[in-house]
């Protein structure tokens, strides 16, 4: 009985030594993006700890809306340039919005739409998706062995930098049910530059529409850079068009002849327009309650 209470004593010990020396301290321990330590993951995170808030993040649905509750409707069409300061984080270099359409686009997660028209007809396919902004050039090259030239097909990817503006499809009802003026979000449309061989801009051409109520699980996902400088307090992309916190202007209106503003109007008092449209929008609740 004795020599089996040493025995026990002698493997306790040993567990008390041990352990110290195989233990980690908290500060040694490196944590991955999945929450594991390093020696099971080979990435660490790139943060105090690992983000988790956005991805896990769920889109809330819309209120059911009756047809018989909108008293009133109105469709707006907006463009987002990216090159002003509210509208920055659109370019964030490491990720902005065009290049997330794009690849949400090519891997079948979200349907686009042809830019032939705003009424989301006509569903682009993968290929198609992928085609646009890329180009084919022929390079000559030499061939040391056999000192000969040839031709050689270089493909040319999208350059995202090239997309200065996107266009927003919106209408703004009214709803009896609650008495409240609201908006909803139909498509948004990225606007590409078109240059010519010397790099001179040509002109401005719609990619596809992407229709805005099926990609919003997708963007909810995504990160935006806070341009409040605060990175611990992250936005997706839901939130800033949920949040309507962007700068726009209205470049088109529902009308009877469907023109643009800028089909009729020039200059400065395209934007003069646009800003009666919205005023004559905000006055109708106005009036409403008023009367």
């Amino acid at each position: 009985m004795k020599e089996i209470m040493k025995l026990v004593s002698f493997v306790v010990l040993v567990l008390c030594l041990v352990a110290p020396a195989a233990a980690q301290r908290p500060d040694e321990i490196i944590m991955t993006e999945s929450g594991e330590p390093l020696n099971q993951r080979k990435t660490p995170v790139d943060d105090i700890v690992p983000a988790r808030t956005t991805f896990q993040k769920r889109v809330l649905d819309y209120d059911p809306v009756r047809e018989a509750d909108i008293f009133w409707e109105r469709r707006v069409w907006r463009v987002i340039d990216v090159r002003e300061k509210m509208n920055l984080p659109f370019a964030y270099p490491p990720r902005p919005l065009s290049q997330i359409m794009m690849e949400a686009a090519k891997s079948g997660e979200i349907t686009v739409y042809s830019a032939e028209d705003d009424k989301f007809t006509q569903p682009l396919t993968q290929e198609e998706v992928a085609a646009q902004g890329a180009s084919i050039d022929t390079v000559l090259i030499f061939d040391p062995e056999t000192y000969e030239e040839k031709m050689k097909i270089a493909i040319n990817e999208i350059n995202y930098e090239d997309i200065k503006r996107f266009r927003v499809k919106e209408v703004w009802f009214f709803d009896k049910e609650v008495s409240t003026l609201q908006v909803r979000i139909l498509g948004i449309a990225p606007l590409r530059d078109v240059k010519d061989e010397n790099g001179n801009f040509l002109y401005e051409q719609p990619m596809f529409w992407v229709y805005y109520p099926e990609a919003r699980k997708i963007l909810a996902k995504e990160r935006v850079y806070n341009i409040g400088g605060n990175d611990a307090s992250p936005l997706s992309w839901d939130d800033i068009f949920e949040m309507r916190f962007f700068s726009s202007y209205i470049w088109k209106g529902s009308n009877v002849f469907d023109r643009r503003l800028q089909d009729y109007l020039s200059g400065v008092d395209v934007l003069l327009e646009g800003e009666k449209i919205k005023q004559e929008i905000f006055n109708l609740e106005h009036d409403l309650w008023s009367y």
